[in-house]
């Protein structure tokens, strides 16, 4: 075959790049856009190298290489570079390009690392190697914040996907490399301790800062600020290595002597450390979000490096101050607080106090991560993802096709149809929420029971009364996180003590009041009571209702002997309640919970209280204030036309439409305002106007409720502005039972 006819022959193609090859008077040819053919390219590569092909980049200075990361050909790459061993070190650094997607390096760099250990290892310190560089010129000041983290979070996430699919990825969770392993695979994360070190004593630092004067946070300061001088000079600034101590003052001027005016004088420079951590709080918050990275890739799924946890403790004041400064801090780089519930705890009184619009927008953003923009009912559908009902057996039906269908397509898009209907679109899917909505506590099924208010659900206790109580459950509880996950509402109220098992939180004694009122008045009264002499001989277990029937359950072990004193009379009320409201009910907590887990991470979820959690799921009611006050009466001093009441309905207007619904909630426990108006509010036993009670006025006194009796119990403030103030932090943090702040 002559050169001429194996040139015309095998690369019939337009030329954008190509390898050129002497051929006698002929040239042999590569396209660039060969190499992304799948069929053969690896083989046309080898056979054009082997004949000595040169490695040239077209017009626009694109090589065969880019050609091939592009569209992530590992073999074509790894004939490359066995005949030009410098391009590793090109594909290395091309994972700092953000232009080039990440999947097709990982691709790449997954086919590469798989060819041997000794490959493997080398592609994993260069890794290392570059995303130090990376990191230590993030923790620069002078440098483009986001261009940085951008580039060393890339890189680092590349580096950890290789890591756990190399040759012989270790599947025994040990923390190699972080508990003391000598191994070689240990060996890559070496360069990165290097950045690990510097992170550790800026946080030490910052510490330290935080911990002297004020006048004495200005060096620190100090150092940023001629840092970024200089950058503006156009002086090359090297990597930022923290000062060692006692070095502050020769980094600051270069003299060993303080100069309050190099930078316009002490105070423009700021004397408060909290410049430093406005400065510094985002570049260290990526390495953090780095680090966790790294640690997190060498144990297996769903635990946390002991070394990560150990680094979290350390530094928690500082690492708390960064978020109280921007709570974005935790969705931007704490990936590890929602990953990890031993460290949310530790912020979660920090996250609570966001505002909830902002809460709501954090839990979306996260909740939907790395799905598809589009909806599938915004592009075409398959018809094996269409979940296919009948109107007549809608509840059973939609549970038999939802348990069938794909978990993963169904947090991307829902399409329905009805059987024997043409109809489908958003319109279908809201209606079929709708019916769901009311089909789940359908009394017809016996999963849920109307509480005392008459307007709120209850699991039932006696649910197991229907054979498939569990996977019904199950299947309320996928329906309630599929409608979270796509922002449909359901027209559904549930018990406060119901929204907190759904949140992992414990219940109290208040929460019985929902199920019985009465009961909860008997708690409340032993609690405010002296027992020791009133002889009632209780005893740590109680009778209760099973299928009509009336049996003894121990509260706890041997509980039927041990008598309720008033040293133990708190723990006998909270056992009490946990029987009724938790106990009694938790096989159908946990299918429950099951199910709505499936769409709605536990991590997620806790971001709000059960209040909040009630206007995710049913929405935002409209309040008609002028209603509300028609409707509301007074006692224990209080009428109309007392400046305290005047005042507090100036308020109300005044407030945003969330704040009503937050002190319709903390009076009523119920967002929801029924079919009729004010006029027709339930209380534990039946109608129960609105009602607002006086009680002394002391200082920093918070309004507390009743909320069985729909009773807001409102101190006589001085002042329309104290009466606002305390209102909003009652409010806000009503939840938490205070009542002095």
């Amino acid at each position: 075959m002559g050169g001429q006819n194996y040139s015309m022959t095998l690369f019939n193609t337009s030329v954008t790049s190509m390898l050129r090859m002497p051929w006698g008077r002929q040239r042999c040819m590569w396209p660039a856009r060969m190499v992304t053919r799948r069929h053969g390219q690896r083989d046309t590569a080898q056979i054009l190298l082997l004949r000595g092909a040169k490695y040239l980049s077209d017009k626009n200075g694109v090589t065969p290489l880019d050609l091939c990361v592009q569209g992530g050909y590992g073999e074509t790459c790894e004939v490359l570079i066995q005949y030009h061993p410098r391009l590793f070190q090109t594909i290395i650094q091309m994972t700092q390009n953000e232009d080039l997607r990440e999947n097709m390096l990982r691709q790449v760099l997954e086919h590469l690392s798989q060819q041997s250990e000794s490959q493997y290892l080398k592609i994993l310190t260069s890794l290392a190697e570059v995303a130090t560089t990376n990191g230590h010129k993030l923790l620069s000041i002078s440098s483009n914040y986001d261009a940085q983290m951008k580039s060393l979070l890339r890189i680092v996430r590349i580096f950890c996907h290789v890591f756990r699919i190399g040759p012989s990825s270790p599947s025994n969770g040990i923390d190699m490399g972080y508990n003391g392993n000598k191994t070689p695979r240990s060996q890559v994360f070496k360069p990165l301790e290097l950045l690990w070190h510097s992170l550790d004593e800026w946080l030490v630092l910052i510490a330290t800062e935080l911990m002297k004067n004020k006048k004495d946070s200005t060096d620190i300061t100090s150092i940023l600020l001629k840092q970024k001088g200089q950058d503006q000079d156009g002086t090359s600034i090297p990597p930022f290595e923290p000062p060692g101590p006692g070095s502050y003052e020769n980094l600051s001027t270069g003299t060993g002597e303080s100069k309050p005016d190099a930078l316009g004088g002490k105070q423009e420079a700021s004397a408060d450390c909290q410049d430093v951590i406005s400065m510094t709080a985002n570049r260290l918050s990526a390495v953090i979000q780095a680090f966790y990275m790294c640690c997190s890739c060498q144990m297996p799924p769903g635990m946390t490096s002991p070394r990560f946890i150990e680094f979290v403790c350390k530094h928690d004041e500082v690492l708390k101050c960064f978020v109280n400064r921007n709570p974005k801090i935790i969705f931007d780089h704490f990936h590890f607080l929602l990953e990890c519930p031993e460290l949310m705890s530790r912020f979660m009184h920090i996250i609570k106090s966001q505002p909830f619009k902002d809460r709501c927008e954090w839990f979306y953003e996260h909740l939907h991560s790395g799905q598809p923009d589009s909806d599938m009912v915004h592009r075409p559908v398959n018809e094996n993802d269409i979940l296919l009902v009948h109107r007549d057996s809608i509840f059973r039906s939609s549970c038999e096709v939802v348990s069938k269908a794909n978990c993963a397509k169904l947090k991307q898009g829902i399409a329905v149809r009805f059987h024997g209907e043409e109809g489908m679109g958003q319109g279908v899917v809201r209606e079929w929420f709708d019916i769901l909505s009311n089909e789940i506590v359908n009394p017809d099924y016996a999963l849920f029971t109307q509480s005392a208010d008459g307007t709120t659900f209850q699991p039932n206790s006696n649910s197991s009364v229907n054979p498939d109580h569990l996977n019904y459950f199950r299947f309320a509880g996928q329906i309630l996180g599929l409608a979270l996950n796509h922002r449909q509402l359901v027209n559904i109220y549930f018990t406060r003590s119901f929204y907190k098992h759904i949140l992992g939180i414990p219940v109290n004694y208040q929460d019985v009041a929902s199920i019985d009122p009465e009961y909860a008045k008997n708690l409340q009264w032993i609690l405010d009571n002296d027992i020791s002499d009133l002889g009632l001989e209780l005893t740590f277990s109680v009778e209760t209702d099973v299928f009509g029937a009336m049996e003894e359950v121990p509260l706890k072990p041997g509980g039927g002997s041990i008598l309720v004193t008033q040293n133990n009379k708190a723990e006998y009320v909270q056992l009490v309640t946990e029987l009724r409201m938790t106990r009694a009910i938790q096989p159908q907590i946990n299918a429950f919970l099951q199910g709505f887990h499936m769409f709605i991470p536990p991590s997620l979820i806790q971001l709000f209280d059960e209040y909040e959690l009630e206007l995710l799921l049913s929405g935002m009611p409209e309040i008609d204030v002028s209603d509300w006050i028609k409707n509301t009466e007074y006692t224990s001093g209080y009428e109309r036309e007392d400046p305290v009441i005047q005042w507090f309905w100036e308020v109300v207007e005044g407030i945003t439409p969330e704040e009503r619904v937050l002190l319709l909630q903390f009076v009523t426990g119920s967002s929801r305002v029924p079919h009729g108006g004010f006029a027709n509010i339930m209380g534990g036993s039946g109608l129960q106007n609105f009602t607002i009670a006086a009680v002394p006025y002391t200082p920093n006194l918070l309004p507390t409720s009743s909320t069985c009796i729909n009773m807001l119990k409102l101190p006589e403030y001085p002042s329309k502005e104290i009466l606002k103030d305390r209102l909003l932090v009652a409010l806000h943090c009503g939840s938490y039972g205070y009542t002095m702040a």
